[in-house]
């Protein structure tokens, strides 16, 4: 199904498949294509109203009888980590952080399969090849970085690849697109750290958001989004504080979701008004 706006881009819907997160659901996705000379402006405007970036693409999900996925952010300025991540950070401290262009490697791609084998074999992604992984990271049309997590040896001359984070550079914040990490390394909270270490990465460049995705209530492997202080959630058109995470749930009305004309309608465009039908 197409929906042509007055004003580029136009927008579209997938069809039915099932939900990753919520078992016995089926999810849709509404998404535009990203690409142009003004694909900066539309990622960082669509960023701001609950889009993410997969490759030269823009979605958000607009499932028929669900709600449950709520674009997340945390707040850098309000920031504060609880005891745990502060255990985390002193775990992980010997890591050492490179951030590169968005250029996939062997190396990358290895931890990659280990992650995905280990942690989502049966997921999406699990049969992503070489040449699939290489263009979820270099297709890009913004800014974006690869930020690698590393053990550094004890001569300082070779480096284990720990974690890696495919990060985009938006106007107002950091936004992880997908990170992975050595799944032998579970007790070290690697996917925690990579958080962190946004955040303060956020912190040192004056950008007030780390965007992390969706956060699901219901979803188990969704639930540790919600230990992060200062997380807002996107609802309702507009984003607001999760203060307390037991007050969501998965069950959504299906008649409280509006029409995919009306949501595509309601979409702020760089420098527009909400687009009109």
């Amino acid at each position: 199904m197409r929906h042509t706006l007055p004003l580029a881009p136009q927008f579209y819907v997938t069809a039915p498949q099932p939900c990753p997160y919520l078992a016995g659901r089926m999810e849709r996705k509404l998404f535009t294509a990203l690409q142009g000379e003004h694909a900066e402006a539309l990622n960082d405007t669509l960023s701001k109203q609950g889009f993410r970036r997969s490759q030269n693409v823009l979605y958000r999900p607009s499932c028929s009888e669900c709600s449950a996925c709520l674009s997340a952010r945390v707040r850098v300025r309000d920031f504060k980590p609880s005891k745990s991540q502060r255990r985390t950070e002193k775990r992980n401290d010997h890591l050492a952080r490179r951030t590169r262009a968005p250029w996939a490697t062997e190396e990358q791609y290895d931890l990659f399969r280990r992650y995905l084998d280990e942690r989502h074999a049966d997921g999406g992604m699990a049969d992503m090849d070489v040449f699939e992984f290489a263009a979820m990271i270099e297709e890009t049309p913004i800014k974006s970085r690869v930020i690698e997590y590393s053990h550094r040896s004890e001569d300082r001359r070779t480096r284990e690849l720990a974690a890696v984070c495919l990060t985009d550079v938006l106007d107002d914040g950091l936004s992880m697109v997908y990170s992975f990490y050595d799944p032998a390394l579970q007790t070290s909270s690697l996917g925690t750290y990579v958080i962190l270490d946004h955040i303060r990465l956020a912190q040192e460049a004056g950008l007030p958001y780390v965007y992390l995705g969706y956060w699901v209530p219901g979803s188990p492997k969704m639930a540790y989004k919600a230990k992060f202080s200062a997380l807002e959630i996107y609802t309702g058109g507009q984003w607001m504080e999760l203060a307390d995470p037991a007050r969501f749930d998965a069950e959504t009305h299906p008649l409280s979701n509006d029409p995919i004309a009306e949501q595509v309608a309601q979409i702020m465009l760089p420098g527009s008004q909400p687009i009109k039908r």
